[in-house]
Formats: C-alpha cells, sequence, structure tokens
C-alpha cells in the first residue's frame, strides 16, 4: 500500500467520506448520516451533470416479493391496481436468476444478501423520501379484458424514473445534514499505517488536497466511459460502443484501489450492454432523451445484421433477462449495426417511450423490399430471411407477449417465444448499435462492503458498492439487479462506515 506524501492535516473532513454521486453513493450516504455520521459526498460531475449512471435509468429496481397484497405500502396508488396481477417473485428465485443469467459466475454470499435486502431497502429509502411506483409502461402489456400481468421478476421502479430517482436521493441528504460537493476530482487514496485514511482530490489547476476521513466509501462506478481501458479489459471493437450514461466513470477510482493493493472481483472482460439507437444524433451521454435510446421491444419481431441475416434468439427469454447481452452481439456484427424489424401488427405493441422518442432512427416502407433498401440490405437476402423465419412459425400455439408463451420459430436460429409472421405493411427497421452501461469487473469485498486485499484481509477504513463492486454479474445481468445491488450494498456501507 502506497502511503500519502503530500503535506498531511489532521483535521477531518467528515467521519465519511463518500466517492461518486449515484445510487449506491447516496444510499451509503444516507446509511451513515442516519446512524449520526457526518458525510461528505464527493461527485466529480458538475451539479448540472450529477447523479452517475443512476440518472440515466429507467429507475428498474429488481426486489423479491410475495405479490401485489406486498407492495402496496411503499408504491404510489394507481387505480390499475384493482385489475393487476403480479406475480410473487422469492428470493429463491431472485438467487435462481443470477445464476443462470450469469451461468453461475455469481458470488453466492453477495446474491444470497441481494436477494434478501434489496425489498427491505427500498422500504427503508421509501421512508426517507424515496417514492416507487409499478412500472406498467415497461413490464405488463394490457390483455383483451382490460386487465395486466406484470412478467419478468422486475415490476416496481421509481417515480420519474432515474431523474426522479436522484432528485429524490439530493434531497435526502439535503434533509439529513450530508455535504455533497460537486466537480470533485478524486484521484487517490491516502493510507498510514495500513489503513485509508482519506482521499485526494485534484483541483481545477491541476494542484492536489488531502481530505480525511475515518472511513472512505468508494461509488464511483466503471471504467466504460474509458476508451482506453475497454480496450484493455474488453478487448477489439469496444471502440465502438456508446457509452449510456455518465461520461465520468473512467475507472480512476478502480485504478487508485488496485494500486493500493484491492483484490479484483467479478468479470473485468464482459459488461452491461444494450441495444441502442444508432444514428441519431447525440446518442452518447443524453441528459433529456436518458434511456429513451434503448430498444427494448425486440422479442416481438425480428433482428437483422448489415447482411439481412438474423443471428440471436430474440425470444429466448423475457427481455430482462437478455438485453444486457445483446449489445454485444450487436457490437459483433458488420459495422456495428443491426436491424430491428416489425410489420404493422406489431409496431403499436412497441415501447412508447422508446420507439415514439423525438428524432428516433427508423426506416419506413410499404414492403420488405423497399425497406431493405432504404437500410442498405440486400432485399433478396431480406425477403428470404423473413420468409424462412414467417413459414416456419408454429401458429397453433396462441401468441400472448405476458408469458413465455412457447411460440416458435424453427429456423436458424430459432425464436423460441413471441414468433409473429410479418407480412402486414407497412414494415419498419429501427437501426441499432451496441450501448456500453456498466463494466462488471471491480472490487473485491466480502458482503458488507469492506474491500480485501490481493490476500483475502480488510483494507482498514475502505468500503465499496455500486458499479465498482465486483463479484455479482458476468457476462449478462438480469434487469434490475444493479440499482438494487447499489441499494443493497451501499446501505450495508454505509451503515458500517
Amino acid at each position: 500500500m502506497t502511503e500519502s506524501n503530500l503535506p498531511r492535516t489532521q483535521a477531518k473532513a467528515a467521519d465519511v467520506i463518500v466517492v461518486g454521486g449515484g445510487n449506491a453513493a447516496f444510499t451509503a450516504a444516507h446509511a451513515a448520516a442516519v446512524r449520526g455520521r457526518t458525510v461528505l459526498l464527493l461527485e466529480k460531475a458538475p451539479r448540472e451533470l450529477f447523479g452517475g449512471n443512476s440518472y440515466y435509468t429507467a429507475g428498474a429496481t429488481r426486489i423479491a416479493h410475495a405479490g401485489l397484497p406486498d407492495l402496496v405500502d411503499f408504491i404510489e396508488p394507481d387505480g390499475r391496481h384493482a385489475v393487476t396481477e403480479v406475480p410473487p417473485y422469492s428470493a429463491a428465485d431472485y438467487i435462481a436468476d443470477m445464476e443462470k443469467v450469469t451461468d453461475g459466475r455469481n458470488d453466492p454470499a453477495l446474491t444470497e444478501v441481494l436477494a434478501a435486502e434489496a425489498a427491505p431497502g427500498l422500504r427503508w429509502l421509501h421512508s426517507l423520501g424515496l417514492k416507487y411506483r409499478l412500472m406498467y409502461e415497461r413490464q405488463a402489456y394490457e390483455r383483451p379484458d382490460g386487465s395486466y400481468l406484470f412478467w419478468g421478476g422486475l415490476h416496481v421502479g421509481n417515480v420519474g424514473g432515474g431523474e426522479g430517482l436522484m432528485q429524490d436521493h439530493l434531497a435526502v441528504a439535503q434533509r439529513l445534514g450530508t455535504e455533497v460537493r460537486f466537480g470533485q476530482d478524486v484521484v487517490g487514496l491516502v493510507s498510514e499505517g495500513g489503513a485509508v485514511v482519506g482521499v485526494t482530490v485534484r483541483r481545477a489547476d491541476g494542484t492536489e488536497e488531502e481530505l480525511r476521513a475515518d472511513s472512505v466509501v468508494l461509488a464511483a462506478g466503471g471504467f466504460e466511459a474509458s476508451r482506453e481501458l475497454r480496450a484493455e479489459h474488453l478487448g477489439p471493437g469496444w471502440e465502438n460502443a456508446k457509452v449510456r450514461g455518465t461520461p465520468f466513470n473512467t475507472g480512476q477510482m478502480l485504478t487508485a484501489a488496485l494500486a493500493l493493493g484491492a483484490g479484483r472481483a467479478g468479470d473485468w472482460g464482459t459488461c452491461h450492454s444494450t441495444q441502442w439507437d444508432a444514428f441519431t444524433p447525440d446518442n452518447e451521454s443524453n441528459r433529456e432523451l436518458t434511456n429513451r435510446l434503448t430498444r427494448q421491444s425486440y422479442p416481438l419481431g425480428i433482428i437483422v445484421n448489415a447482411r439481412g441475416e438474423r443471428f440471436v434468439d430474440e425470444g429466448e427469454d423475457f427481455r430482462n433477462y437478455t438485453y444486457a447481452k445483446l449489445g454485444r452481439a450487436v457490437l459483433e456484427q458488420p459495422g456495428s449495426v443491426a436491424y430491428q424489424i416489425f410489420d404493422a401488427t406489431l409496431r403499436p405493441m412497441l415501447r412508447a417511450e422508446e420507439y415514439d422518442m423525438p428524432g428516433v432512427s427508423v426506416e419506413t416502407a410499404p414492403t420488405l423490399e423497399a425497406l431493405a433498401e432504404k437500410i442498405g440490405v440486400d432485399p433478396e437476402v431480406l425477403a428470404k430471411t423473413v420468409n424462412d423465419y414467417n413459414t416456419s412459425i408454429d401458429l397453433a400455439v396462441p401468441f400472448d407477449p405476458n408469458v413465455k408463451d412457447g411460440r416458435l420459430a424453427r429456423t436458424t436460429p430459432a425464436k423460441s417465444n413471441w414468433a409473429t409472421p410479418l407480412t402486414a405493411g407497412p414494415f419498419y427497421a429501427y437501426p441499432v448499435t451496441c450501448g456500453i452501461t456498466f463494466t462488471f469487473g471491480g472490487l473485491k469485498s466480502d458482503t458488507h462492503g469492506r474491500v480485501l486485499d490481493t490476500a483475502g484481509k480488510p483494507i482498514e477504513g475502505l468500503y465499496v458498492c455500486g458499479e465498482m463492486l465486483g463479484g455479482l454479474f458476468a457476462g449478462n445481468y438480469p434487469g434490475g439487479s444493479g440499482l438494487a445491488a447499489g441499494v443493497v450494498f451501499g446501505r450495508r456501507a454505509g451503515s458500517l462506515a
């Protein structure tokens, strides 16, 4: 561990310093503040760009629960509740989903804590002032009888999405007396006698100062906004990915912690990446459109590459369990671009917030051949791809987007659910590329957020939460588990710091 060689000042800036400004950082700050600790939160972004990746989310948060009656105590009232079915989602279901999507590479101890404490964590935040609701527009389709059935284990989200989430967090921090400083470029950790005793902040003029505390909580995100670290850890081609969220997550504090002797955890070679609007101007770190640049109705249609060929099973599972790996699949296609194809029958079912987005990239044509011409795909190839798909569908199986209906297209690759013939013009093509959300590699910790060194021993005074915490995700990710993990491990870290 490196010792500080900057001029010492024994005065503490606070009992606890939190580095970062997203959901996990503020949750850790709240947990420390309610214990009576003085807290200083250092956010790299200026005030007008604060909120980390959390600001750019839809606010969806995965929790275990026993159905709608178990949720009404902390979600906003809604007249639709009377005609809504929310299937129970147990802690065992949560753990099984984590194991399924990561191919068993998730840390079992961290996962068990996540599944057990996500719901109590949201209730605690609600008691402090955060607001939650059922996410009808994202997680349920209206049935013919006017009722709603939620699907995919992901049901609850913040009022106002990511923007509402972070404004609520900031209001809570102000009420609890947490000092929040924006524009703070934290570049290092200060250690003495093997313990972390503060951080180093680089001022605008290039000079540095130490800020001291009893404990430091790292919640500064991954390295997805660094082209250099993406190339180093994710490999070639990732320079083409679009940064969905904050441009400030450059891995600076990961590097600082590793230099101090922290151990690594999680999968440093994979990340959360989605299908992202390919051609809309300003399609990176867009504060106005945020999550609306995603394209998440793909299970209803098909996805083809620039050669007019399908390359994934669009209906493998609910989008909650596949969307975070499909950005990588698109990145690997020619030009790192693909096209989601729908017909006039499917078009009304697409998520309005995404597919009716201002300035959305889309091409429309009365025939598939004309559509192919517009997107630069060989018309004969696209027509054959769609015909092979259409004629291979088992039409005897009813179509139902609220369940895994088993309506199979026996083509190559197969489509396992929700296969619907594309026959009714006009036809629509939405160009998508890879949008990178956050990286899965992080720091090694115990279940309380204490950072462990390379020998597996806690580094005194140093804690981690949020996307800097490694071990939960690898290769893929169940939707809503990132914000949930920020709540659970942010609360745990702040409760000890």
